[in-house]
């Protein structure tokens, strides 16, 4: 069985090089507008920056792939069309689209360009990925973090485009590509303004020894003096219900396959992905250093999980959690 393709982010190019030289096989990342889904302040790729780049990873072999996975507005559709040719033109090794129109545009448009349905366009059976496919000659899917282990094999089974999964990193309690919290609040949504809670509605209000956390001007968070503080998101803010104070839509937690890896393997997966734009060039090094230990380790039957790899992604999951998500439901 071929080993699955390790795929890592790239918020900057610093955290690019630092995925290829600790070993990914792509990378992924966007441009410094609103067609990227992470199109947050201080992060992504001017034009010159994204030619090093590419640059960079071909020079050792390694692939780029370009997120236009937000859905192009109207009377803004040529800005999501332009960065479609600038990533043909920057020699991408994929784009990563969402966006139906978007993808008609660069079938026809560049019809040697390889495109992958982004996990926002939100794919999560067989018949979906096989459309794509026949339609606009989609050669990959990625898919969203909501499917058991058995309903990938399924869709596996059944399509002959790529699979790729999420392998480590934050989860969402919403099926990706239909995020609303973020627009219920703030009227500016992730698949249509690339950000989740935007910063422009982003304040910290600090009352003493106290820090509240509020997304227009809604109080999301409360953090106690010492107790660290994550940016803030409405999915995973604290709120008061029936008197208790907690966590009431998603705690902070951080998946991680390194336990079913095998498994992924042998149903076919043929990318593991690992979330994480917006965060760290430092972040970046130490995941992809241990996923590719651990992948490479899957060639052998004999794989465990060694608990060097278990500790280092325990420094940097989010709230020092982790959890096999929706990938195993032993209640069904």
């Amino acid at each position: 069985m071929a080993l699955p393709q390790l795929i890592c982010p790239a918020g900057s190019l610093p955290a690019l090089k630092m995925a290829v030289d600790h070993g990914a096989d792509a990378v992924y990342l966007g441009f410094k507008n609103a067609t990227n889904a992470r199109n947050f302040a201080g992060l992504n790729f001017s034009d010159a920056q994204l030619g090093e780049g590419v640059r960079y990873a071909h020079a050792k072999q390694r692939e780029v792939l370009i997120a236009i996975n937000t859905y192009a507005q109207p009377g803004r559709i040529a800005d999501w069309r332009a960065s479609v040719d600038k990533a043909a033109d920057l020699g991408a090794d994929a784009v990563i689209l969402a966006d139906l129109g978007l993808l008609e545009y660069a079938h026809r448009t560049h019809p040697h360009l390889h495109l992958h349905l982004s996990v926002q366009g939100s794919a999560t059976n067989f018949e979906a990925i096989n459309l794509a496919h026949e339609c606009f000659g989609v050669r990959r899917a990625v898919l969203p973090r909501v499917l058991t282990l058995p309903q990938i094999e399924c869709v596996i089974k059944n399509t002959q485009v790529e699979i790729e999964v999420f392998g480590f990193g934050s989860l969402c309690v919403m099926a990706e590509g239909r995020c609303i919290l973020s627009s219920y609040v703030t009227g500016q949504s992730p698949n249509t303004h690339g950000v989740c809670s935007p910063a422009q509605f982003v304040r910290w209000d600090k009352q003493g020894e106290r820090m509240d956390a509020r997304l227009n001007g809604v109080l999301i968070d409360r953090f106690e003096a010492g107790e660290p503080a994550g940016y803030p998101t409405l999915c995973k803010g604290r709120f008061e219900v029936d008197g208790d104070t907690y966590y009431a839509m998603e705690e902070p937690t951080s998946l991680n396959t390194l336990s079913i890896l095998p498994e992924l393997m042998r149903i076919g997966v043929a990318a593991i992905k690992v979330e994480g734009r917006q965060r760290s060039p430092s972040y970046v090094g130490e995941v992809t250093k241990t996923l590719r230990m651990a992948i490479d380790a899957c060639a052998d039957p004999r794989y465990s999980v060694k608990p060097a790899w278990q500790a280092t992604l325990d420094k940097v999951s989010e709230g020092h959690q982790q959890t096999l998500g929706a990938y195993s439901r032993p209640w069904r």
